[in-house]
C-alpha cells in the first residue's frame, strides 16, 4: 500500500512539473504589451505555489530545482541560474510566511511576496553574473511587477484549486 502511495505521489509531481514546463514555455512565447523588459506573468509559479501550500517544502524545492534544470536545457546556464535563485528565494519566502502566519494570510498575499522574492533572487543572480550592483537599480520596477504578477498568479491559483484538488484526491 505504501509503495502505491509513493508511486502516485511521484506521478502527481511529474504532472506538476510537466504543467510548470508547459506554462513556462507558453509564457515565453506570449508577449504582453506594456510589461517592462524581463517581466513575465509567472504562470509556472502557480504550480510552485500549489506545491508550497499543499504538498510541502520538499516538493516545492524539488519542483523549483526541476524547473531550473528545464531552463538549463531550453535557455542555457544563465537562465538556469536565475531560475534557480528566483525559485529558491520565492519558495523560501512563501514557506516562511505560511509557517509564521499559520494560514492567516491569503494565497494572494503570499503569492505577491513570493513573486517579489523571485524577482529579488533573480536580481541577486544578475548582480553576481555581471559583477556589478547596477542591476539592483531595476529593483523598484521588479517590486511593482512582482506585486502585479503576484496578484495574477494568486487569482489563477485560487480559481484552479478545485480542479487540481480533485485530481490530487484521485491519485491518493
Amino acid at each position: 500500500m505504501m509503495k502505491n502511495r509513493k508511486t502516485k505521489r511521484i506521478c502527481f509531481m511529474g504532472l506538476m512539473f510537466a504543467t510548470a514546463v508547459v506554462l513556462s514555455y507558453l509564457e515565453g512565447i506570449v508577449t504582453v504589451p506594456g510589461l517592462p523588459p524581463g517581466v513575465k506573468l509567472g504562470l509556472s509559479n502557480i504550480v510552485t505555489m500549489y506545491c508550497v501550500f499543499f504538498l510541502g517544502a520538499p516538493s516545492a524545492y524539488i519542483l523549483a530545482a526541476l524547473k531550473a534544470l528545464s531552463v538549463l536545457l531550453m535557455r542555457g546556464p544563465t537562465g538556469a541560474l536565475l531560475s534557480f535563485l528566483g525559485g529558491g528565494v520565492s519558495v523560501t519566502v512563501m514557506l516562511l510566511l505560511t509557517r509564521i502566519f499559520k494560514g492567516g494570510l491569503s494565497y494572494m498575499v503570499i503569492s505577491i511576496f513570493g513573486a517579489v522574492g523571485h524577482n529579488m533572487g533573480q536580481l541577486l543572480g544578475s548582480s553576481l553574473l555581471t559583477g556589478s550592483t547596477l542591476t539592483l537599480y531595476y529593483f523598484p520596477i521588479l517590486i511593482l511587477s512582482g506585486i502585479g504578477m503576484g496578484v495574477v498568479t494568486g487569482l489563477v491559483l485560487k480559481t484552479l484549486l478545485p480542479a487540481v484538488e480533485r485530481l490530487d484526491n484521485r491519485l491518493r
